[in-house]
């Protein structure tokens, strides 16, 4: 009998540990990535806040319309990382912030210019990559055909057309441009280039819990307070300065 009782308490005790939640993710280094140290340092962030709450993150990666599509219907518990907005709040439990996010408009050095408002950027030839939100002044502009944005399949391209002179500025989240340019460009490249002091967009990025799952209201205050403990322990400022670049492009 007693070894009867030992035996379910050690089943008990593996089911505990077992506690999952399937996770789609997408390509966004140094933030995301499949084949990154833990898969990013967003995604770390995730997953030990989760860790700290007794639950395992296991990663699925997939292009990002459909990593999001996925979470949305449900056939996976929740996607990382996004930016909130309303249509989100009907379809997900939005997790308090992980990381955020500053976008800024990269230039070539002999190409300089100023703005202030949105309006300051008329007239110059501007790429975007396919699928991002620049912010809500920006995305009205372009929907108004107030300024030329010509909408490219990466972050990439759109840094190589600038150096190419195809284009006058690229937004980018400055993390990811010079992770970028660090890992795909040279130095000489690198050189060429700048960016503008003032964001274009802040904002921060969260977890998506998908409102089709049951529990997943639960598990969100459970990420929430897993997120809070490694915030408060200062790790997550530690994990977000080990993958910031030099701050001069030309290094």
């Amino acid at each position: 009998m007693r070894y009867a009782f030992f035996l379910l308490v050690l089943l008990l005790g593996s089911a505990q540990a077992a506690e999952q939640v399937r996770l789609t993710n997408g390509e966004w280094p140094p933030y995301l990535g499949e084949t990154l140290p833990h898969h990013g340092v967003a995604s770390r962030i995730v997953a030990e806040a989760f860790a700290l709450q007794g639950i395992e993150v296991q990663w699925e990666f997939h292009p990002w319309a459909r990593s999001l599509k996925m979470a949305e219907q449900g056939v996976r518990d929740g996607s990382a990382v996004w930016f909130h907005n309303p249509e989100r709040e009907q379809h997900f439990h939005i997790s308090e912030p992980v990381v955020e996010s500053r976008y800024y408009l990269f230039h070539r050095k002999t190409h300089a210019f100023d703005w202030n408002d949105v309006t300051d950027l008329r007239g110059l030839r501007i790429a975007g990559t396919r699928g991002y939100d620049y912010g809500e002044a920006f995305q009205r502009a372009e929907a108004a055909g107030e300024l030329e944005v010509v909408r490219l399949t990466g972050d990439e391209q759109g840094l190589r057309q600038l150096l190419a002179g195809r284009i006058d500025v690229f937004p980018v989240d400055k993390v990811v441009g010079f992770d970028l340019l660090h890992q795909k460009f040279s130095a000489a490249e690198r050189q060429r280039l700048s960016f503008h002091r003032k964001p274009l967009r802040s904002d921060s990025l969260h977890l998506l819990l998908s409102r089709e799952v049951p529990g997943n209201a639960e598990l969100m205050q459970r990420f929430n307070q897993g997120l809070a403990r490694l915030r408060d322990s200062g790790k997550i400022s530690q994990y977000l300065l080990e993958i910031q670049q030099p701050l001069s492009l030309g290094h």
